[in-house]
């Protein structure tokens, strides 16, 4: 049962596959905050949402591919995942650095921010598109720090994003922009950060605590409201 429950979710894939270079016609729904649809637990209901979350992702200019489900320790896993490779702005292809595997809706979230939320921001605040989104990892085997529950790093359910690198080479960095960079640096962080709330269920930058210092965590999908700080 499980092996053709496999087959199907990869088989949907595959066909979400061929639309990774179609641009969406409007995305105007993308810009707000509408709750995605609940995630099912297991059975033919989540191979159905894996496949049109995959879909909606190569909707988005996203380049991507599905990483096979795994479990690596206790509380830790990899399940309705992708690799991304590449997002895409209203102009050009946003390259990622460092991230690994991350859930499916985490990536659309993430895909659409990287648009709508800081490539556009970018834009208007410091009169440079983004090349670049730098990452400090995606899915990771740990504990929240100085405690016993698992991160939702631990199941690829959260990014740490670290800076963004500008078409004309700037970089902005979240340590060294977030309090110590120019007026419009620091403006751009926060209207990202913000843009970020908008879209994820949990965003943590710097305001948060010193572990924050240096990146915005941004973890699962927005159903309601989110945790922004």
């Amino acid at each position: 049962m499980v092996r053709m429950l496999r087959t199907g979710i990869f088989a949907i894939c595959a066909m979400a596959l061929a639309g990774c270079s179609v641009l969406p016609e409007s995305r105007g729904s993308q810009q707000g905050s509408t709750a995605p649809p609940s995630r099912p637990a297991s059975g033919a209901g989540f191979a159905q949402f894996a496949g049109q979350c995959m879909a909606e992702l190569g909707q988005s200019g996203a380049r991507f591919s599905p990483v096979a489900d795994r479990y690596t320790g206790e509380g830790c896993s990899i399940v309705g995942s992708v690799q991304m490779s590449a997002l895409r702005s209203d102009h050009a292809e946003l390259a990622v650095s460092n991230i690994g595997p991350v859930q499916c809706a985490v990536g659309n979230a993430f895909a659409s921010w990287a648009r709508f939320g800081v490539d556009r921001a970018a834009r208007q605040i410091l009169g440079s598109g983004v090349r670049q989104i730098d990452t400090f990892g995606s899915y990771a085997c740990r504990n929240v720090a100085g405690s016993s529950r698992r991160s939702a790093h631990a199941t690829a359910g959260a990014i740490d994003i670290a800076g963004f690198v500008l078409e004309d080479g700037r970089r902005i960095s979240v340590e060294n922009g977030w309090n110590g960079g120019t007026r419009a640096e620091r403006q751009f962080l926060r209207v990202v950060q913000r843009s970020a709330c908008k879209r994820f269920g949990t965003v943590l930058g710097p305001d948060y605590n010193a572990a924050h210092r240096d990146h915005f965590h941004v973890e699962g999908v927005i159903e309601g409201s989110s945790y922004c700080r």
